[in-house]
């Protein structure tokens, strides 16, 4: 049986002018349109091909090599290209678009608008729809992470305290404003570390290695951009974030953390407006 929604390897069973017929179990034979053939590909009978399973706009179950931007089951950022009384239509790199039913909206959008949805099968229609009501789909589940673990972000929205970012697909996180160092918007995805998984569940979020992993790694980069300037760099703890944020994409907070240690061991010397190599 062929999953709708996912990307699936079915076996050819039959030739035609206009393409292939592809085993889809109980759901019967899959035509692979000829245009989605790939001249490298296999497709003689009793291959296996790796195809994604969609609805055409006859609502039959199709074929195509091509692979979308998000499959069922997933989050993505996906921009709106048509709006009509049904719903409003979003581009995920397929010929048909994904519907997203004004039932689903979280909030008013217009055509050129990013959202951020999650991608489910509804099971009424057997038809993939995405939806911004994100909360249902996310793991109700107390979080395993361990602090300093890294993961997979997708940020999602900003909030008064931060942005909310949901992690590896499963559960919900806060970067806190003073961890946002570099600009962040809805739709973008980034490396982070958990900070905290407080015991109320929330999950605090860091752009950057945390504690020690932090401190050494931020500690060799600013080094490396010393003996790159010559000995001399213009930045000190009285610099400001944004001027930090350019030179090392780190927080001003861990950046002072970070040739605060290196001073400790003698490796720099700290002025107002600069820090140095000492003088050998």
């Amino acid at each position: 049986m062929a999953v709708i929604g996912r990307m699936n390897s079915l076996q050819v069973v039959k030739h035609t002018d206009f393409g292939l017929y592809l085993d889809g179990g109980a759901d019967g034979e899959i035509l692979l349109p000829k245009r989605y053939i790939p001249s490298d590909s296999p497709s003689e009978v009793e291959d296996w091909l790796n195809v994604f399973i969609y609805l055409d706009s006859e609502d039959k179950l199709i074929a195509t090599t091509e692979k979308p931007k998000v499959q069922v089951g997933e989050f993505a950022s996906l921009k709106v290209v048509d709006i009509n009384r049904v719903g409003l239509f979003l581009n995920w790199g397929l010929p048909k678009d994904l519907l997203l039913p004004h039932s689903e909206e979280k909030r008013p959008l217009q055509i050129g608008d990013y959202c951020v949805v999650h991608v489910f099968l509804d099971k009424r229609s057997k038809r993939i729809t995405a939806t911004a009501r994100l909360d249902r789909y996310l793991d109700k589940l107390p979080a395993n992470y361990q602090a300093g673990e890294e993961v997979d972000l997708l940020v999602v929205e900003s909030t008064d305290m931060g942005f909310k970012a949901i992690i590896n697909g499963k559960h919900w996180g806060l970067i806190h404003k003073n961890e946002a160092f570099k600009f962040l918007r809805s739709g973008m995805q980034e490396k982070g570390y958990i900070k905290e998984v407080r015991s109320d569940g929330k999950i605090s979020l860091s752009l950057q290695p945390i504690g020690e992993d932090l401190r050494d790694s931020l500690g060799e980069q600013i080094m490396t951009k010393l003996r790159e300037q010559g000995g001399t760099l213009a930045l000190s703890d009285k610099s400001s974030p944004e001027a930090i944020s350019a030179y090392f994409r780190a927080s001003k907070g861990n950046f002072k953390k970070a040739i605060g240690g290196l001073y400790k061991q003698g490796r720099i010397v700290i002025h107002a407006d600069r820090i140095e190599l000492p003088e050998r």
